[in-house]
């Protein structure tokens, strides 16, 4: 008696679509606007805290440093509070999702840079010449980068009309966009037989 062989069944990988920003949305969608303001309004901080400590001439390592809006610092520190503030910008100017997840990455780095230069404080290896203001300076920083990167994305509310939402449930956006057009289809259609019974 032959033995009955069932068929090896393959699982097909599930292919979910990325959590990304339509690319079909309109160029100032919402959700882009606010990336663009949170990194436009830090890279833009950055950038002039940068710029005025490089004009006071600071030595480049210089662990002493000078006071500058508030905060300490000195050569390297203004080099790098520069090239990351032209960072966001850059960010602010390309908006999407590259501007959500550059705001959200920075952010986390600023948050780390608080904790570690926290613990250099009080040592004789203080390359960027930080102070309690500056670590609770890269705290506030980090956290207001990581609510603007996060905004519209990780909430458990979201809209059925953003994008993430979208990506994380196809098929409930897709019965949702047939009903739209169905809707739309029915609404075109009782307006063209009002229109051919006048």
């Amino acid at each position: 008696m032959a033995a009955h062989v069932l068929p090896h069944r393959t699982r097909q990988p599930r292919n979910r679509p990325r959590a990304t920003l339509d690319e079909h949305l309109p160029v100032d969608h919402r959700l882009s606007r606010v990336y663009r303001i949170g990194a436009g309004v830090m890279g833009a901080f950055l950038v002039a805290f940068g710029i005025l400590g490089l004009v006071d001439k600071i030595g480049f390592f210089n662990t002493h440093g000078a006071t500058v809006i508030g905060l300490n610092t000195n050569g390297a520190l203004s080099v790098l509070s520069i090239c990351v503030g032209a960072l966001l910008l850059f960010g602010m100017l390309k908006g999407g999702n590259f501007a959500s997840t550059l705001n959200m990455v920075l952010g986390i780095l600023f948050i780390a840079s608080g904790f570690i230069n926290l613990a250099l404080l009080d040592t004789s290896f203080n390359p960027f010449a930080f102070k309690i203001q500056n670590v609770l300076f890269s705290f506030v920083v980090g956290l207001l980068l990581m609510f603007f990167g996060m905004y519209g994305r990780v909430s458990s509310t979201l809209p059925h009309d953003n994008p993430y939402w979208k990506a994380r449930h196809p098929q409930e956006a897709e019965d949702e966009a047939r009903a739209a057009r169905a809707r739309g289809s029915a609404v075109s259609t009782g307006v063209h037989d009002s229109g051919g019974g006048a």
